[in-house]
């Protein structure tokens, strides 16, 4: 299928925080309760529509593991979008954000935009990491910030394509420069007014 853009994601935090369980529910709208861990990187797609622009975000779900963080590191660069994942019962898992933030910064673009995710809000008895505590960490690193379940398919949608409506605001403004395939961002070959369902302005609904 044609499309005005391509927009090439990464997830990526620790292990078992519900990075595949995110795209899967946003590729496919089904919640798995068991997911082997990722080994190296896995793929998803999906074709939304931005301000009447047909995009397709290319999405890469990275192992956390440390024993992949060198194949990890590899996808950083290329990528106009990540999301960085934790878990709101597993306190270690928010811990670990700096890493993973210096980390992409170091190995990525400068204009790559970072939405931050709180994953797991479904099990809000067990919150180890409060909604203030993730914003106060998004605030400090400029980031965008969301909670979200996969398993109750809430903010998923809004997290992915929150970051896409950011992406296509930078185009806009000349920052990501299109021209570089390395930002990130593939121009594609659809008129600007292709047929697709509208996602602007969906809410969106959640993470596993």
């Amino acid at each position: 299928m044609s499309y005005s853009y391509l927009f090439k994601y990464i997830i990526i935090g620790d292990t078992g925080v519900g990075k595949s369980c995110l795209l899967l529910q946003f590729t496919d709208k089904r919640f798995q309760p068991v997911h082997d861990l990722t080994i190296g990187v896995e793929f998803g797609a999906r074709m939304i529509n931005i301000e009447g622009k047909q995009i397709k975000l290319q999405i890469w779900d990275t192992a956390g593991q440390e024993s992949f963080r060198s194949i990890t590191r590899s996808y950083y660069r290329g990528a106009a979008g990540a999301l960085l994942v934790y878990d709101i019962t597993r306190r270690e898992t928010f811990h670990h954000l700096t890493n993973w933030l210096e980390d992409a910064r170091r190995h990525s673009n400068s204009t790559m935009t970072i939405m931050l995710i709180g994953n797991k809000s479904d099990l809000d008895a067990r919150r180890a990491v409060t909604y203030e505590e993730g914003e106060k960490f998004a605030k400090q690193h400029d980031l965008i910030f969301l909670e979200t379940s996969a398993k109750n398919d809430e903010n998923v949608e809004e997290a992915f394509i929150k970051t896409a409506r950011i992406i296509n605001d930078k185009i806009q403004r000349g920052i990501i420069d299109v021209s570089n395939e390395m930002n990130g961002v593939k121009v594609g070959n659809a008129p600007s007014t292709a047929a697709v369902v509208d996602l602007d302005g969906n809410k969106g609904r959640g993470c596993c």
